[in-house]
């Protein structure tokens, strides 16, 4: 195995690379309790976007992990789960943004999933029109029987970490989430690491 690119993405910042066909992109939780926000895109046709529902149907389930198959809009596979050390995560939640922030918590805030991934996007040639709804590693939503959902006051362990196959060229995006308002990055946000590997 190669390490083609390794780096740390700081707390609350957001990150973006291509990851060719074959190789794999290593997210890894630092710390610990730590949300990264994801998006990709086939590198080749970025308006081909990754599709929580074609994901979700396929599975047939709204929870992702070890196996998953990432799809597109166009129901062209992106990325595999090869890799996952914390069994699932959340495709239903989307991202935080300033004015979610101030509905939910009643705060203002100056920085969001969806800032970074319009200033990671932004690098692309991309704007928001790009940002769909997204997946959230590290991070469980639990859905009760009434329809009722929150954020899991979860603690997955430092070193916790999925990897994804690319399986055609991607653009990846996260966000390393910068919430301080509920308990998905244990009210402290830290960083992570990026590996692309082949």
């Amino acid at each position: 195995m190669q390490v083609i690119q390794e780096e740390i993405v700081p707390a609350k910042t957001p990150w973006s690379g291509i990851v060719k066909t074959g190789q794999t992109l290593v997210i890894t939780d630092i710390e610990g309790q730590q949300a990264v926000d994801f998006l990709c895109y086939d590198a080749n046709n970025t308006s081909d976007r990754y599709s929580a529902t074609n994901t979700i149907k396929v599975r047939g389930n709204i929870y992702i992990g070890l196996n998953t198959v990432l799809y597109s809009d166009s129901g062209k596979a992106l990325m595999t789960i090869v890799e996952d050390t914390l069994g699932r995560h959340d495709t239903i939640y989307g991202c935080c943004s300033n004015p979610n922030n101030y509905l939910r918590y009643g705060v203002v805030t100056e920085e969001s999933c969806y800032t970074n991934f319009q200033k990671a996007l932004e690098q692309h040639g991309m704007n928001e029109e790009s940002i769909v709804p997204n997946i959230n590693w590290f991070m469980e939503v639990p859905v009760r029987d009434d329809g009722s959902a929150g954020v899991a006051d979860i603690l997955p362990v430092a070193g916790s970490y999925v990897s994804l196959r690319a399986e055609t060229d991607v653009l990846a995006v996260l966000s390393n989430c910068p919430q301080m308002h509920n308990p998905c990055n244990g009210y402290n946000p830290t960083p992570v690491q990026i590996r692309i590997t082949e």
